[in-house]
């Protein structure tokens, strides 16, 4: 029997629609990723994994009463954010010891307050799917990977929530007395946890990787080169599906909602694209 795993790594608002836009084409294009075995979502990733692990169609909008609203949540110390994103851009990989440098920086931000933060995922009553779902966030403190699932008892929106934290921009949200920040900050993808299924195929979708840039974005570019080779060393096949000329064009600031219609455009030929490839390796390998 053939075990497959979804991966939806990290990118803000951007990464949310070009996702969910990659997973509608492929859908319009005969290529079903809902029968995944296992969704593994990242910052951007949870929000998008949790409404496919649901079953939800990607095609649909979601009902306006539990859309997160667009809230203007920024910091009042832009300097925090690039103090933020300079160290973590620094690093080559994220270390635990990595993590929690990020995290203390996450701490001690000026953002919106945690209950404001929450107030932006909705709880719509649905709980944690049925379907395996696991997403990521970090211990601040201790700059462990934390993966949240149906049977830690956390509300499936205070761990998005808690895996959406963006260290600097928004607040780390507390779980069982530990305060965690986005799950980027570890990995833009974590596609390594495929491995706890023993899947024989793993898609990963990931925006936010552009090989060869500086900072955070040629972070997470290499970091899914490593866990694609890890995969592959264990025996799983592996596709990715990251960010073409277009969508890096139209996408350059993950966190601008306004250029969301022009990505989702790139993110729906991209798909057509690739839809029939994918169907054969998805389906038959």
């Amino acid at each position: 029997m053939t075990t497959r795993a979804l991966v939806l790594g990290g990118g803000g608002p951007v990464g949310v629609a070009w996702e969910t836009a990659i997973l509608a084409g492929l859908l319009d294009s005969g290529l079903d990723v809902r029968d995944a075995d296992l969704v593994i979502g990242t910052s951007a990733g949870s929000v998008v994994g949790a409404s496919i692990a649901h079953g939800r169609d990607p095609r649909i909008p979601p009902d306006a009463s539990t859309r997160r609203p667009v809230r203007n949540l920024m910091p009042g110390d832009p300097a925090a954010v690039a103090d933020v994103f300079r160290l973590w851009g620094s690093f080559d990989e994220m270390t635990p010891e990595h993590c929690a440098q990020v995290g203390a920086l996450a701490l001690s931000a000026p953002t919106a307050s945690q209950d404001e933060w929450l107030a932006g995922f909705l709880d719509d009553g649905s709980g944690w799917p049925a379907k395996p779902l696991l997403i990521c966030a970090v211990d601040c403190q201790s700059g462990e990977l934390r993966v949240f699932s149906r049977d830690d008892g956390v509300p499936i929106n205070v761990a998005c929530a808690a895996s959406c934290a963006v260290p600097g921009l928004f607040p780390p949200v507390e779980i069982d007395g530990h305060r965690y920040t986005d799950g980027g900050v570890r990995s833009w993808t974590s596609a390594d946890l495929a491995l706890r299924i023993k899947a024989d195929r793993a898609l990963i979708v990931a925006p936010a990787g552009v090989e060869g840039a500086p900072g955070v974005r040629g972070l997470a570019a290499r970091q899914v080169v490593r866990e694609t080779k890890q995969l592959e060393a264990a025996g799983v096949s592996v596709q990715l599906v990251t960010f073409d000329a277009a969508a890096q064009a139209a996408g350059q600031n993950l966190m601008d909602p306004t250029s969301i219609p022009a990505v989702t455009e790139a993110a729906l030929a991209h798909a057509r694209r690739i839809a029939s490839d994918l169907i054969v390796w998805w389906e038959t390998g």
